[in-house]
């Protein structure tokens, strides 16, 4: 689950036009540094006034003109109406899958409802069928200092909150540093290098960053919400609440009720309707958002029209729970669409803050105990394949030995790597799939051993006499099935071994304070990772409370290469410190790695139409569907009750 918001940063190169926006000026890494180009010389020998752009992107290169008209994966005269109702697929910051208890989504506490960034308009807005590039929304154009360090926004004079008052540069400026005082462990995090935001005029609002900043930092800023300066003279921004805050966005809160439903109700006169960037997007009436407890629960309301739409995340319901009479006679309709981003890293988290995991010896014999092969078969199907990498499926994975550029990156730092990070990147070894392959655990009770355990009277103890014991933590029982036959296999290695399920509130607070020993989860990265990857990886973070850095990694030479991915001058360059940082990160053995797959599944009521063309990196719902004409309104929903996906249950 990523920073972020959502399910993922859809990063990718694209083809330019002709006003592709460079972001210059980037922090040296510590084998590079760039010196920014000079400003363009006017006639008379004086620097040229900056250049007002349309868009940002990372590498330099926009997909859209200036003068775009929409986007190419919608359809720009998709019809307004109807409803999409579904439970949600993402959550980002302090959002749970279970629950929600708030309205405020950027601050560590409470839980926050999904979809609650509906309401909120931002500076600008992501393309999904581009890697990371970002167009304007409030902003009209942007323009960048020769040194890269400070972003000055023009804003659109018609932007406004839905009361009917002006969205000034005040109200940026207002949200941008608030976020970064006050906000999520991980949104502050991510502004480290911002520096502050000032309203030059009501018009016109500039960023500063320093000059380390990533270079994802300013789209990331860039794509923000941006609150009422006014609203919050009057309310505490750092407090849970379920009143429902002034936004400017598509949409507004609607009907909700704690922990069961949230409904977000299109603004009928929201003012960017017509912008390049909304066309042909949001088109339904009401979005809603289901919470149950229990996934059975969950597809039960599915299949009775409780609501509309549906991300199937368990591969056993998949396989054999789609022969239900609505999908037989055609009213259901079920699809497999692609998904080209990144698959990420799903797995078992170890908790390294703790000191029986502190030994990678002890972390890789854990990790023999899980049967993927048998898993995968007998469990889901055989319907995904092993993880091993933390940028699985992607160009930005390592694979054989480091190559000369990888090597020069590592190679200072060989004394306090293990051997086999210059050689083949760590791939889990491939089981009997028996369940219990006994060449495997004589193998993590080998390693256990050279770590100085022993079995005494059946358990597994250390030198002090301790039991090793592991409790798997969860909110949600569809990964106990997985689990139970690894806790098998850790028994017979002697280890004390157990699954507990608490509530959704526990289970985030646990997480918040590193309360727990193994735990799962899955990260993201885009594909163009900034930085991202010092919230998953980086010492900082592990320090962090609510980070995503869950495994506590903190480690000078991961450190090193992610400034390394940062700095990076050209996509070249990033893949070589992707994958030289993949190497060390496997050879860390932080992880039991589970399973992934290059595909959505998805079941939807067929009441929707679509555009004939997909987002590349999105699904594309409910962004770009639209009710279809001709079929009446929805019922009114059924009330079930509390749910959670995960990938495979």
């Amino acid at each position: 689950m990523s920073a972020g918001t959502d399910r993922r940063t859809l990063l990718r190169l694209a083809a330019a036009g002709g006003a592709a926006a460079f972001l210059p000026g980037l922090g040296a890494g510590r084998a590079r540094a760039q010196t920014p180009p000079p400003a363009p010389a006017s006639e008379g020998g004086a620097a040229a006034p900056a250049v007002e752009r349309h868009g940002l992107s990372s590498f330099g290169e926009l997909k859209y003109p200036k003068d775009f008209k929409n986007f190419d994966y919608v359809f720009p005269g998709a019809p307004k109406g109807g409803t999409f109702s579904q439970i949600g697929p993402t959550a980002a910051y302090n959002q749970s899958f279970q629950t929600f208890n708030s309205l405020n989504g950027y601050i560590l506490r409470g839980d926050g409802a999904q979809g609650i960034a509906l309401i909120f308009d931002s500076l600008m807005v992501r393309a999904s069928d581009e890697p990371d590039a970002v167009y304007g929304l409030v902003a009209s154009s942007v323009s960048i200092s020769d040194d890269g360090r400070t972003y000055r926004f023009r804003l659109r004079p018609e932007a406004r909150f839905h009361d009917g008052t002006p969205l000034t540069a005040e109200d940026v400026a207002f949200s941008l540093n608030t976020l970064k005082a006050q906000g999520h462990p991980l949104i502050r995090q991510a502004l480290r290098e911002f520096t502050g935001a000032e309203a030059e005029d009501k018009g016109t609002v500039v960023l500063s960053f320093t000059a380390q900043r990533p270079r994802d930092v300013p789209s990331y800023a860039a794509t923000l919400p941006i609150f009422s300066k006014a609203y919050y003279g009057k309310h505490k921004f750092e407090e849970t609440t379920l009143d429902p805050p002034l936004g400017s966005g598509p949409y507004k809160v609607g009907r909700f009720e704690v922990g069961r439903f949230i409904e977000y109700l299109r603004v009928a006169d929201y003012w960017a309707a017509d912008l390049p960037v909304n066309r042909g997007r949001h088109n339904f009436d009401v979005l809603r958002f289901e919470y149950f407890r229990d996934r059975e629960v969950g597809f039960e309301a599915f299949k009775a029209r409780a609501y509309l739409f549906r991300e199937e995340f368990t591969s056993r319901a998949w396989a054999t729970q789609y022969d239900f009479p609505a999908l037989k006679t055609g009213r259901v309709k079920r699809e497999v669409l692609p998904d080209e981003t990144p698959s990420g890293a799903q797995g078992w988290f170890f908790n390294t803050r703790r000191a029986k995991f502190l030994d990678p010896r002890v972390r890789e014999a854990i990790a023999l105990a899980f049967d993927f092969e048998w898993t995968n078969k007998n469990l889901m199907f055989g319907q995904y394949e092993r993880t091993w990498s933390f940028f699985q499926n992607s160009d930005l994975m390592a694979k054989g030995l480091p190559s000369p550029a990888e090597e020069k990156l590592l190679a200072p730092f060989r004394d306090a790597l293990p051997a086999e990070v210059f050689g083949e990147p760590y791939v889990p070894p491939v089981s009997d799939g028996s369940g219990q392959d006994r060449a495997l655990l004589r193998r993590a009770a080998a390693l256990l051993k050279d770590a100085g355990y022993t079995i005494q009277q059946g358990r597994l103890v250390d030198g002090k006499g301790t039991a090793l014991t592991i409790e798997f933590l969860d909110d949600d029982g569809a990964f106990e099935r997985h689990t139970s036959r690894f806790i098998a296999n850790l028994k017979l290695l002697g280890i004390e071994a157990s699954f507990r399920i608490v509530d959704p509130a526990q289970y985030q607070a646990r997480l918040k304070d590193f309360d727990f020993d193994m735990v799962v989860r899955r990260y993201s990265v885009s594909l163009n990772p900034g930085d991202e990857l010092r919230a998953y990886f980086g010492s900082e973070a592990a320090r962090l409370p609510g980070s995503n850095n869950l495994s506590g990694i903190s480690d000078k030479v991961v450190d090193a290469l992610i400034a390394d991915a940062i700095a990076a001058q050209t996509r070249a360059d990033l893949v070589t410190a992707c994958r030289a940082l993949d190497r060390v990160l496997r050879a860390g053995r932080y992880w039991v790695p589970q399973w992934n797959k290059a595909s959505f599944w998805i079941a939807y009521w067929d009441v929707f139409d679509r555009p004939a063309v997909k987002p590349k990196y999105d699904r594309g719902t409910p962004d770009t569907w639209w009710w279809r004409k001709g079929i009446a309104d929805p019922p009114p929903v059924v009330e079930p009750g509390p749910a959670s996906p995960q990938k495979d249950g």
